[in-house]
């Protein structure tokens, strides 16, 4: 059977492999700018932490320590701005290791950072602990996933056709 290039079969069907050059991963060019380099240029950049890890961590760019009291919400400076590619998001995410042991986590995770969007990066943290947490210039405050974009193209019809689950929402299958 012939197969085009990037296609395999597997089992019945056939999946999509990307060629990627050895990794198994995509490698996609964004653009990343510091702000204020004199202030900032001495943070990481947003950086992986693993050969196969999803999100790169991001540091607080922040001049004095910041202290969530717990139910605080706080925005946390990056000191810098990306020009992402058409078709591309990234993705705020909380860093497990903050959320698990300390309760503080991305208030709306998963932010979205779009396409379009020059602005600095900041991360909204919320403390959802029962102890204050103090965020230090330079503490991976949160992850960056780069993600790809679909845009939804809507169809106004009288009505949807029926599936099983129907309207069953919110817990309609227990615990």
């Amino acid at each position: 059977m012939n197969m085009p290039a990037g296609f395999s079969v597997r089992g019945a069907g056939f999946f999509f492999r990307r060629l990627t050059g050895g990794r198994g991963v995509t490698k996609v060019e964004v653009r990343i700018t510091w702000l204020d380099p004199d202030r900032n240029g001495d943070l990481p950049l947003p950086a992986y932490q693993s050969e196969r890890a999803s999100g790169m961590d991001v540091a607080a760019a922040i001049h004095q320590p910041v202290t969530l009291e717990p139910g605080d919400i706080r925005l946390i400076p990056t000191g810098f701005a990306v020009a992402l590619p058409p078709g591309y998001e990234l993705q705020v995410r909380p860093r497990s290791g903050l959320a698990v042991r300390h309760g503080v986590t991305v208030v709306n995770a998963p932010g979205t950072i779009d396409a379009d969007y020059r602005g600095e990066i900041q991360i909204g943290l919320v403390n959802l602990g029962r102890s204050a947490f103090t965020v230090s210039r330079g503490d991976r405050i949160a992850q960056l996933v780069l993600a790809p974009v679909s845009h939804g193209r809507l169809q106004l019809v009288d009505r949807l056709d029926r599936t099983p689950r129907g309207a069953g929402g919110f817990g309609h299958t227990g615990i």
